[in-house]
Formats: C-alpha cells, sequence, structure tokens
C-alpha cells in the first residue's frame, strides 16, 4: 500500500508538484504542494517552477496547467477523469450555436476543454465571475458557457442578460429544493451555505453563495458555529482543518455530494504517474497559443 510518505519522496525526487482540487480525496489533499478552488490551482500553475506538475483533479484542469506551462511536463493520475460540464460542450457545437449570435463575446467558464478555450474571449471561473463580468461595459453581448446555473446567477447578480449554454455540473445539480429544505429543518441553527453551479431555486434558500474559497473564507469569518454545505463534499476536509470548532453538515444522501471523477485520484496513481511520468498532458503549440489568450486575460481581470 502506497502511503503519503511514500508520495512525498518520490515528489521531492522528481522536482515535481502536486495541485489538488479542494474535491478530491483527504488524503489526496494531504500530499499537495497547494489545495484550491479552479482560479487559485490556474494561478498556482503559472507560477510553479517545478520540472512536473501532477494534477490531482479533472481533465480540463490539468489542460489548463499545460496551457499555463507548456515546456513542463503535466501529469494526471486518471486521464478519464471528466467533468460533465466541459463534456457537455462541444466545441464544434458551440461553433454552430454562435452562428446565431456573431456580434457576442464568448466567456467561458473555466470548466470547459482547450478546444473551447481557443473560441473563447474571457475564461472567467466561480470565484472572480462576477468581478470580470461588472468590468465589461454594460451593452456587451455574452454569451455564457458551459454552466447555466453559474451564467443564471451572474445574470441575477448583475441585471444582465447573458445568452446561455444549456450545461450544468452533475453533482450540483443533484441538489433540489426539497433536499435543502430538509437540512433546514433538521438543522434549524445552521448557516447554510452553497456553490452557484447550483439551481436557482437551491440558491434562493441559501444565506451565502460562493465559490469553494470564498465558502472557506466565509466560515472562517463567520460567527456561526454549525453550517449546512450544499456543494461537492470534499471541501468539508478543508472546512474542518480550518475550522475544529465548527460542525459541518451535508446531504444525508451522500451520492449526491460526490464527483466520481474527483474521487478518482489517490494515493496509488498519484504515485505510479510520478513514477512512470505518465500519463502524461499534451497539447499541440497552436491550441495552447490560442487558449492561454483568454486565460491570461483572466488572470489580469483577476
Amino acid at each position: 500500500m502506497v502511503t503519503k510518505e511514500d508520495v512525498l519522496t518520490l515528489k521531492k525526487e522528481k522536482n515535481a508538484i502536486i495541485l489538488a482540487h479542494y474535491y478530491t480525496l483527504p488524503e489526496v489533499q494531504e500530499v499537495a504542494d497547494f489545495v484550491g478552488d479552479s482560479l487559485g490551482l490556474s494561478q498556482k500553475a503559472a507560477q510553479t517552477d517545478a520540472d512536473i506538475i501532477l494534477f490531482a483533479g479533472v481533465h480540463f484542469m490539468a489542460e489548463t496547467a499545460k496551457i499555463l506551462n507548456p515546456g513542463k511536463k503535466v501529469l494526471i493520475p486518471d486521464m478519464s477523469a471528466g467533468c460533465s460540464l466541459a463534456d457537455g460542450c462541444d466545441a464544434e457545437e458551440l461553433a454552430a450555436f454562435m452562428k446565431d449570435y456573431p456580434d457576442h463575446k464568448i466567456l467561458a467558464y473555466i470548466n470547459c476543454t482547450a478546444a473551447v478555450k481557443t473560441m473563447s474571449d474571457i475564461i472567467v471561473t466561480s470565484g472572480n465571475a462576477l468581478k470580470i463580468v461588472n468590468s465589461l461595459p454594460e451593452d456587451e453581448k455574452i454569451v455564457f458557457v458551459p454552466d447555466r446555473n453559474l451564467g443564471d446567477y451572474i445574470n441575477q447578480q448583475t441585471g444582465r442578460q447573458m445568452v446561455l449554454w444549456d450545461g450544468d455540473c452533475c453533482v450540483h445539480a443533484r441538489w433540489s429544493a426539497s433536499m435543502v429544505n430538509k437540512l433546514k429543518q433538521q438543522y434549524p441553527q445552521a448557516e447554510l451555505i452553497a456553490h452557484p453551479e447550483c439551481e436557482r431555486e437551491v440558491l434562493e434558500l441559501a444565506d451565502f453563495v460562493g465559490s469553494t474559497a470564498a465558502m472557506l473564507k466565509h466560515v472562517a469569518a463567520s460567527e456561526n458555529k454549525e453550517f449546512v454545505v450544499i456543494t461537492e463534499n470534499g471541501i468539508l476536509h478543508e472546512m474542518k482543518k480550518q475550522n475544529p470548532d465548527k460542525i459541518f453538515y451535508s446531504a444525508d444522501n451522500q451520492e449526491a455530494c460526490i464527483c466520481r471523477s474527483m474521487k478518482m485520484n489517490n494515493l496509488e496513481n498519484i504515485y505510479q504517474a510520478l513514477k512512470d511520468e505518465t500519463p502524461e498532458l499534451l497539447l499541440d503549440e497552436e491550441t495552447i497559443e490560442k487558449a492561454k489568450r483568454p486565460i491570461l486575460r483572466m488572470l489580469e481581470l483577476s
């Protein structure tokens, strides 16, 4: 059985950095050099001087790391770890869709493929989307892809009328108003915090809406001691680490709040990927150059 020490020793030998998303398994987060949300991970990927980047997340995240570090070797423990948002927005289908909106800019949530990023004007994350949209002229015509729920939330908050691609996160879409109301009844003293990838009816029940990083900041600053957390349950590990005196509740049905792709990362395949330096995420130079522009634009605006 591979241990934490095995991974840390090999990581040092290989001069590698491990980036992990908050939704991965606790033991994966414990061997990572940096644990974060999509924005934080993108920023770290752009700053590293390691020879190898191992991305414990999903496919589009490793693509983003490669786009920002074309000269470095980028590994992903399981190449099949996908994302329903990225998988649900095909570049060719988007090109056909955009024929009806030739004068619109494309704002793409970072949860999309490298091919979609090459077509986009600006990339956003759940942590910076509101700020970036508010920085654009009020009359700017925008198509927002691929998450209709995040796009709808932005429209509600800004008064915009962005055209929305019909995609969603299969995890956050499982949360329903009835599930949330049940949790509110079970824990009436708890503050309810939710991710903006959830449906509008769920967000309307929340006391606070924000990205994973924003949720962590909010919990740390809040005087409340109990929270109902409406997002993928991997974030609970970091929340409990940062706030050992606070109590967190999630859905009774754990299947409703688990991203199976994120959970495909484990100590065994991380160790093997570092040892063999494979699977390696590869992208052609043209894709990297085109996809980098909207990502750098995001980092500038963030």
